[in-house]
């Protein structure tokens, strides 16, 4: 190797300790943070990440457990926290959270630096290590499948793109599918860079990526169809979208690219829950939170149309970036779980700090420093202050009262807390009290039961039963959630009611 090539090799490499650095100092303060939500059905009653069998049996089972829905195929995810569980405790956890984001932002940069220069991958890799709406899917434990997907799509594009490789993009297009479902949007990503006028390969080798790409998605739907299918399962939707119609939902998903257009360039306020009453539906198209969803959209796409025309064509690939990674999410075709998650915005923020890396490297060097190490510095504390927010339950839900006041979800969650603390009767208050503010979620009423049978007051359980039944049909899976939760704390007689509830369900 030349000198010549030894020297730009060794700034790459620096170039890439930087980044890394960055994005693991940020989130030291997750080392002080336990398991929170999700991470304990997923992690800590998961007989998956508890034995080393889980290494294999990933593969065969669905994300969730079965008892609560079997639904999502997540494998790889799973077997990195079996993995973690041979190593150590949440500390351990949180260090792997952060290997992966580290990895993520020194690809990032790579990616940029590979289409644009130097400065520019500095640039993009920096901001999107210390982007603010990244700490729920790092401090967060099982925001790692954000973590890893995002990671794989990155490494899928640069093989595209970059490489021309098709074995390599197959290859991350593969691992990314097996980490979360939103991977899917690679080929579209790639091909958006082709469309711009990047890295294009000839029309055989084009023809041979869309194969290969047609032989992972097979592959991958027909494994998640042998696995899922045997399970009940449900398709959970948003809360705010529960008995609305077409036409409302895309109303309200397109106000709700206000938020998602704040979060991405001014994510200052950020919110573990954006339920109702704090986001609510969206019935008219002259609803101001429509005009301004829209107005954003017609932002997006002016700065697309502006970048496609002064053929900027890494800020164009950018911001397509941005609109294809968050489709699947955007509930614009089809209604999905959250109207708006912040862990959901790590892939689509690639994107935007591709679109930013390009941009800075127009400007003068001294004014594109100063501009990028404020945005960087900016990012960076706001993420360390929020970092903590994911210690445990209790900061979670104190943390939900404070920023989304008017949401159900506080009182709920508060309610399930003090129920795990054995205190029902304040249990039961947080509950009703929840249920008041949204009347459509039969989880609260299942809770509500559960505190109800604790207090022995059987015939308040069977009404809110049968309201809950009312709302959510058979609720097998909720009932099944409600039962291993009350097993954990050791109501054995309570989860046998639920139980019950569930085999009447199953055979009314």
């Amino acid at each position: 190797m030349t000198g010549a090539r030894w020297e730009l090799a060794l700034a790459g490499w620096r170039l890439y300790a930087v980044v890394a650095a960055c994005a693991f100092v940020i989130y030291l303060g997750a080392f002080w943070n336990g398991f929170a939500l999700d991470d304990r059905a997923i992690i800590l009653r998961n007989p998956q990440v508890a034995s080393p069998s889980g290494l294999w049996r990933a593969f065969l089972e669905p994300y969730w457990r079965p008892e609560a829905g079997g639904h999502l195929y997540r494998p790889l995810a799973v077997v990195t926290y079996a993995l973690d569980a041979l190593v150590d405790g949440a500390p351990w956890f949180h260090f792997v959270n952060l290997l992966w984001h580290a990895a993520g932002s020194v690809a990032v940069a790579a990616l940029a630096r590979r289409l644009i220069g130097v400065a520019a991958g500095l640039a993009a890799g920096l901001i999107f290590a210390a982007h603010p709406v990244h700490v729920e899917a790092v401090a967060n434990v099982v925001g790692r499948a954000e973590l890893m997907a995002g990671l794989f799509s990155v490494l899928a594009v640069y093989a595209g793109l970059v490489r021309q490789s098709v074995a390599w993009s197959a290859a991350g297009l593969a691992l990314g599918l097996l980490s979360k479902e939103n991977a899917a949007t690679i080929p579209a990503i790639i091909a958006c860079g082709w469309f711009a006028g990047i890295g294009r390969p000839p029309r055989r080798k084009v023809a041979a990526f869309i194969a290969a790409w047609a032989v992972i998605g097979a592959a991958y739907g027909a494994a998640r169809w042998a696995v899922l299918h045997q399970h009940t399962g449900f398709h959970e939707v948003a809360p705010v979208f529960a008995g609305a119609g077409p036409v409302a939902v895309r109303l309200t998903a397109t106000a709700a690219l206000a938020d998602i257009g704040r979060l991405l360039v001014f994510p200052l306020r950020l919110r573990v829950d954006y339920s109702p009453a704090e986001r609510t539906l969206v019935t008219s198209p002259l609803d101001g939170r429509f005009l301004l969803g829209l107005a954003c959209l017609a932002i997006w796409g002016v700065l697309l149309g502006r970048a496609w025309r002064r053929r900027r064509r890494v800020e164009a690939l950018g911001l397509g970036w941005i609109a294809i990674a968050y489709l699947p999410v955007a509930n614009l075709f089809f209604p999905s779980g959250v109207l708006v998650a912040e862990r959901t915005l790590y892939a689509p923020s690639i994107g935007l700090t591709v679109a930013l890396g390009a941009w800075l490297a127009r400007l003068e060097p001294r004014r594109a420093a100063l501009v990028g190490g404020l945005l960087v510095l900016a990012g960076s504390v706001r993420a360390a202050m929020r970092v903590p927010v994911w210690h445990d339950d209790l900061s979670v839900v104190l943390s939900i009262l404070e920023d989304s006041p008017a949401s159900y979800r506080g009182p709920q969650y508060t309610a399930m807390s003090l129920q795990a603390r054995r205190l029902p009767e304040k249990a039961l208050e947080d509950y009703l009290i929840a249920f008041q503010i949204f009347d459509r979620d039969s989880r609260v009423l299942i809770g509500a039961a559960d505190a109800a049978w604790t207090l022995r007051r059987s015939a308040l359980a069977d009404s809110l039963m049968d309201q809950a039944r009312a709302r959510c049909g058979r609720c097998e899976a909720s009932l099944g959630n409600q039962a291993a939760a009350a097993l954990v704390r050791g109501d054995t007689a309570v989860a046998d009611s639920l139980l019950e509830q569930v085999r009447r369900a199953q055979n009314p």
